[in-house]
């Protein structure tokens, strides 16, 4: 495994933040996607504004950001408890299977054992990504049953 640092994303990330978000959207299948400029902008204001709307993590390996994980906090979760929602953990295609998606894993967790009154993590996998399920169960987390997912488009 090559020497993978991951730090917080900084207000001079937000272009490269917007490409990876790009790359993204077309691993997922997008045709097309928002102009770059656009997308810096949402970047800017999701991660850098007053307050902030989300939290990012940057896996580095030198000069090159090789993958992100995306979160937020959301309330209530068990109690009055507060969980750390993973939105989105991408690791560029080239640099998967060299440890950089367990790194970030790893710092995500440690972010919410600091924090007090987060009582756990949270996050999603297709279902038809069986890929992503076994590098989580090959981390040893296990499958959370009973929750079915809703979603609603707006401003299409």
């Amino acid at each position: 495994m090559a020497d993978i640092v991951v730090r917080d994303a900084e207000p001079g990330d937000a272009v490269v933040v917007a490409e990876l978000i790009e790359e993204i959207e077309r691993y997922y299948g997008a045709a097309s996607v928002q102009p770059i400029e656009e997308r810096v902008a949402q970047v800017r204001s999701a991660l850098f504004g007053v307050p902030p709307l989300a939290w990012l993590l940057l896996a580095v390996d030198g000069e090159e950001v090789v993958g992100l994980a995306a979160y937020s906090f959301l309330w209530p979760a068990a109690g009055s408890t507060h969980s750390l929602f993973l939105k989105e953990l991408y690791v560029r295609p080239s640099r998967r299977r060299r440890g950089v998606g367990a790194s970030l894993m790893g710092r995500v967790r440690d972010i919410a054992e600091a924090r007090p009154g987060c009582g756990r993590v949270e996050w999603q996998a297709d279902r038809d990504n069986p890929v992503a399920q076994a590098f989580y169960r090959g981390l040893g987390f296990e499958e959370s049953a009973g929750k079915i997912n809703y979603r609603i488009t707006l401003g299409s």
